[in-house]
């Protein structure tokens, strides 16, 4: 479990997410957070069981599903082993509940680390929805696996790998970054550029 790491779906490193926790209001993140991990849930049983893609529920105004952010979403058994998490570091949808649909059933069905979800497995999986900000350019020394997650890429930009906070098994900046380099197949001792991003993370673990 310790070195396993989140798939990314492509976007450009450089792009600006709308989500900030400066700008989110704590109101908004207590009830958006049932509603998030539960968009998930009932996103991944409607299309494993009946290969339905259902509609994001209509949200109050002040709800973040309204609003455009990227999104991870990861699936996990009971016992805490992984079991399909894809995400996207900017907004590929017009609002955060699309963007939870979709990265949820491609956790579901398109991790390529696992075999696609079965109807036997429903009952037993837990999700969590990590919701990102704006990615910010940044030197090793910026870095802290705990709080922020990490973007690297190599000198050109055409290799890059993610790599989510507060992940098990990375507890500093260098594993972070050795983990997420290998990911995108940035060899050692070649130039990387660095970006961070902090997360809200919503889950259904107590």
């Amino acid at each position: 479990m310790a070195t396993k790491t989140e798939h990314v779906e492509s976007a450009s490193p450089a792009a600006a997410v709308s989500f900030n926790d400066a700008e989110v209001l704590a109101s908004q993140l207590s009830p958006a957070g049932c509603q998030i991990t539960a968009l998930a849930r009932a996103a991944v049983e409607a299309y494993v069981l009946k290969r339905e893609v259902i509609g994001p529920d209509d949200s109050p105004l002040t709800s973040l599903l309204i609003r455009p952010s990227a999104c991870f979403v990861c699936i996990k058994t009971l016992g805490r082993e992984l079991r399909g998490c894809i995400g996207t570091i900017e907004p590929e949808k017009s609002t955060l509940g699309e963007e939870v649909i979709v990265n949820a059933i491609k956790a579901a069905t398109r991790d390529p680390r696992f075999k696609p979800l079965s109807g036997d497995e429903l009952t037993s999986l837990r999700y969590s929805v990590d919701v990102l900000g704006r990615l910010e350019p940044a030197v090793f020394e910026d870095l802290n696996p705990s709080v922020f997650g990490v973007v690297v890429t190599n000198h050109s930009g055409s290799r890059r790998g993610i790599l989510l906070p507060s992940i098990e098994g990375i507890g500093t900046p260098g594993q972070q970054v050795g983990v997420a380099a290998r990911k995108a197949g940035i060899k050692a001792g070649e130039p990387l550029k660095l970006y961070r991003f902090r997360t809200h993370r919503f889950s259904e673990w107590v």
